[in-house]
């Protein structure tokens, strides 16, 4: 099954027996700088026909601590959360954002590790969408979407730093966090050592949608990722990281996530830190 949907795609099962649940997941990276964004306000001034939101902060991760800034969700909680939003097993589910892709593809990936068999992330987002929009707030019959952890590969900080030693394990931020010249959020700037540097945002094109299959298959096969090697992926906090193991998904590369990410990594200062453009 893709992991993705086209607009066009997506319209036609809106129009079909049996719809898909359209969960909307818009959300930004708040900086220090500027006032949040509102996820919400944005859902409210217009969202695709039915589509029900879901806060990335407080459904698709825990409260930020020493496992990082977006933490796993508790079981309970993401379960209930889901259920609410209508998510059965027997039915479709398609996610989207705001044209970014990082925030549908989290949904995406906790959905998929949970069990669910039919998620797909609307390619392009919000923007590629060219039919109508509404604004009112459904109330979704609650959904019977029962949660079994552990359908897609999972890494911690051990598993990571193991990886990068006998597989590959790719770093989804921009490339200058990568080597350590910035760093605007997190205790250090730098990355794993081992790590390869593959930002997320060369998975696009300028509209946002995913590169072909086969153009996404030969990046990441030149940066390492080749038949039999085990991959892992990780960013700041197991956002775009998600992103990218959609991309990997997309070209038909199983990958791991390290949900924990750079965010959990680098606040242990036992953990050993690289700087530049060499991943040791």
């Amino acid at each position: 099954m893709n992991a993705i949907i086209s607009a066009s795609e997506l319209a036609s099962a809106l129009a079909g027996p049996t719809p898909p649940v359209l969960l909307d997941v818009r959300w930004q990276l708040s900086l220090a700088a500027g006032p949040p964004f509102d996820g919400r306000a944005a859902y409210e001034s217009g969202h695709l026909p039915g589509a029900v939101h879901v806060d990335l902060d407080r459904e698709l991760a825990s409260a930020p601590g020493e496992k990082g800034r977006h933490p796993l969700p508790g079981l309970e909680e993401f379960g209930a959360a889901m259920r609410r939003a209508g998510v059965s097993a027997a039915r479709p589910v398609v996610v989207y954002d705001g044209g970014h892709g990082w925030a549908a593809a989290r949904a995406w990936w906790l959905l998929r590790w949970t069990g669910h068999p039919d998620v797909r992330v609307l390619d392009g987002g919000l923007p590629a969408w060219e039919g109508p929009l509404e604004t009112a707030v459904p109330e979704p019959a609650e959904g019977d979407f029962s949660l079994a952890p552990g359908a897609l590969p999972l890494l911690d900080a051990d598993g990571a730093a193991a990886l990068a030693r006998s597989g590959v394990l790719f770093d989804a931020r921009a490339g200058e966090r990568y080597r350590g010249e910035v760093e605007p959020i997190d205790r250090v700037g730098g990355h794993i050592p081992g790590a390869v540097s593959a930002p997320t945002t060369e998975n696009v094109g300028p509209d946002g949608r995913f590169l072909p299959a086969a153009e996404l298959r030969t990046r990441f096969k030149a940066l390492g990722a080749t038949d039999g090697t085990a991959v892992g992926v990780y960013c700041g906090s197991g956002v775009s990281a998600a992103h990218e193991v959609l991309a990997l998904a997309v070209a038909g590369i199983p990958a791991a996530l390290y949900v924990g990410s750079w965010s959990e990594w680098s606040s242990d200062p036992s953990r050993p830190v690289a700087v530049g453009p060499d991943p040791q």
